[in-house]
């Protein structure tokens, strides 16, 4: 049985400019933050994992299933198995919360990227 996660504010493993907060086996968290420049993520597809992000901070572009949606503080998506999608900031830096269900290695993969 997993054991609960309680982080407050400004607690959880610092991986450059990213947070991570829990990798359990149903769920990874990270909080993303990105500067106004960067070019985004491509759209692309998971099969084996939902992909869901709430915007903290700033405004976003979202590509989801052919069509880019602009989005500020509060907005939500969230992108099944094998639906196309991607994101890029809107003119602003962004902070976002990443959730990944299940667990499948993405806090790893921010570990080991250079």
């Amino acid at each position: 049985m997993d054991e609960p996660v309680f982080l407050r504010s400004g607690e959880g493993e610092r991986i450059r400019d990213h947070r991570a907060l829990v990798e359990l086996p149903h769920v990874e968290a990270v909080e993303l933050w990105f500067p106004a420049d960067f070019e985004g993520v491509a759209p692309h597809t998971h099969p084996d994992r939902t992909d869901s992000f709430y915007v903290l901070e700033g405004e976003v572009e979202f590509f989801q299933a052919g069509e880019w949606r602009r989005a500020g503080p509060g907005a939500f998506t969230s992108n099944p198995p094998g639906v196309e999608h991607g994101f890029r900031p809107a003119g602003t830096a962004i902070r976002l919360l990443n959730l990944h269900t299940p667990r499948v290695g993405f806090v790893d993969s921010l570990r080991h990227r250079s």
